[in-house]
């Protein structure tokens, strides 16, 4: 509950954000501070929520990582971030100032007892200098075999609490991969329990954290219309796309240990697949809304065995062009091996078996170095029944629920009109909204706000580890079955939507992908 006080006195131990939720001082240490997520996408995220009066008074971050450098000199790195990659530019001089004293950094190797020793006593003396009252976040913005590792030095230098209470808590925010199949996955959760509560552990999917993502479930759930045809007698099919135009740049080696499965489609795109297919939730707590979203997983009808080449197709791009200016291949790319298997491309059918999704199937796609960058859910409707407006050369074309992601973010609808005239033709019209457009203002960056709901200890926007583990339930047979079997790549090239065989897997059911 908000505390009421006068204007002319603040509570420093209770703050209300602008949008009225109560924010406790906290401390956020980065693990992995001098890589480029910290710099494109963290510090822009803070700098952001304290320019919009979202962070509290009373808080600090801290970069943790091995390279040496004073205080000075990751500010300067950062401001020179903020400058480079902030939604709003250019910098405020004057909220700079401000938020630059409220930066630091902590030089030390993960596995280094006294490095967390020296952490824990710098964080006491920042507490009782800025009065951030022990509260403690832990980004762990790392290589994933480092997670266990951190996770235990920080419980076993007492950076970690067992007791959760409201003056006084520890958060550990987890970035993906969470494991590279179902047994790792298992495994990482085993080791990382031993010194968390689950209710500490926030696994980010910054997808969630997205505008449009978040409006999917007042979308949904606020507009009877389109609920009540949100199921099998209605619709025809489902496409979600993930496409980039970019190559793998200098991921090189974690892109060979990965591939577009695993970095992709087993988080991202699942997690869309999850809200857009989920029942009502019994209330908006996150516990409620997670219950549903394991649901759908766990109704994921399991591929047949020895059809896998039925119900998915992978790729990898070759030399080609992108905005008319030649690109290389993924094996000429950096760090790659020449004759690698890994697939930048996955494109997979597959059923819900429950009754609202019964016979619809979803088709899920994502590439690298597609001709445009663009995240969607497709809803295809049935077509309408009977005769009265179709010919024999002309079919009525299906009405289409477009819902943007990324980028101009927004939903998009087309259903037919007759075009002005003697004749009865008729053409596709397509309403559109976007955010931008109506609201006059782009939203807010994916980081920002699952920052935000991290300090306020709210977990609806992260993923829960059943959810996690269903996913890597159903692709982990997948993965092994392209683990086990040589491709024949290149197969598409770069500026093309991907391999001949992606389109084939929709053309067996009388389909094609969307145009975008």
């Amino acid at each position: 509950m908000t505390l009421t006080t006068p204007t002319s006195f603040k509570n420093p131990l209770e703050e209300a954000t602008p949008i009225g939720r109560v924010t406790d001082p906290c401390i956020m240490v980065i693990f992995g501070a001098t890589g480029d997520l910290t710099a494109r996408k963290l510090l822009p995220a803070l700098y952001n929520l304290a320019r919009d009066g979202q962070l509290p008074a009373h808080f600090a971050c801290v970069g943790f990582a091995r390279r040496e450098k004073t205080h000075d000199d990751f500010r300067k790195e950062m401001l020179d971030a903020i400058n480079n990659f902030s939604r709003v530019k250019p910098v405020d001089q004057e909220l700079w100032q401000s938020f630059n004293e409220q930066l630091f950094y902590h030089q030390s190797e993960f596995d280094h007892d006294e490095g967390y020793e020296a952490l824990r006593r710098f964080l006491e003396d920042l507490d009782a200098k800025l009065g951030t009252k022990g509260n403690r976040i832990f980004y762990l913005s790392t290589q994933p075999s480092f997670f266990p590792l951190i996770i235990e030095k920080l419980k076993q230098h007492n950076l970690i609490y067992e007791d959760q209470t409201h003056d006084k808590w520890s958060r550990v925010i987890i970035e993906k991969p969470f494991g590279h199949d179902l047994d790792s996955a298992i495994k990482l959760q085993q080791e990382i329990t031993n010194h968390l509560d689950e209710n500490q552990i926030y696994r980010i999917d910054h997808y969630l954290g997205k505008e449009t993502v978040q409006n999917l479930l007042v979308f949904r759930f606020s507009n009877p219309l389109f609920e009540a045809v949100w199921n099998h007698h209605h619709i025809d099919h489902i496409q979600i796309t993930v496409a980039e135009e970019i190559g793998i740049g200098t991921r090189g080696r974690f892109w060979e240990e990965a591939g577009m499965l695993r970095d992709i489609v087993q988080n991202h795109v699942m997690q869309l697949l999850s809200l857009v297919a989920m029942e009502p939730p019994t209330s908006l707590k996150a516990n409620a809304i997670h219950n549903e979203k394991v649901k759908v997983m766990e109704s994921l009808r399991p591929f047949p065995l020895n059809q896998f080449d039925e119900y998915a197709v992978r790729g990898q791009y070759g030399p080609g062009f992108i905005n008319a200016e030649p690109v290389k291949g993924y094996r000429q790319e950096e760090n790659v091996s020449p004759q690698s298997n890994v697939e930048t491309y996955a494109a997979i059918k597959l059923y819900i078996d429950n009754w609202r999704w019964t016979g619809v199937p979803f088709y899920l796609r994502a590439g690298k170095r597609l001709p445009k960058r663009c995240t969607e859910i497709a809803i295809t409707f049935k077509d309408a029944p009977g005769f009265l407006f179709s010919s024999a050369n002309k079919k009525i074309e299906r009405n289409v629920l477009v819902i943007r992601i990324q980028p101009d973010e927004g939903i998009s609808f087309k259903m037919n009109c007759k075009i002005p005239g003697l004749d009865n033709f008729i053409q596709p019209v397509k309403m559109d909204f976007r955010y931008s457009a109506y609201f006059g203002s782009t939203p807010p960056e994916a980081y920002e706000r699952l920052i935000c709901d991290c300090i306020t200890g709210d977990s609806t926007l992260f993923a829960r580890v059943d959810e996690v583990l269903a996913s890597w339930r159903f692709l982990t047979p997948l993965i092994e079955y392209w683990t086990t079997k040589i491709a024949s790549f290149p197969n598409y090239m770069s500026g093309s939507w991907g391999p001949t065989q992606a389109q084939k897997l929709l053309a067996s059911d009388d389909r094609k992908w969307r145009i975008l």
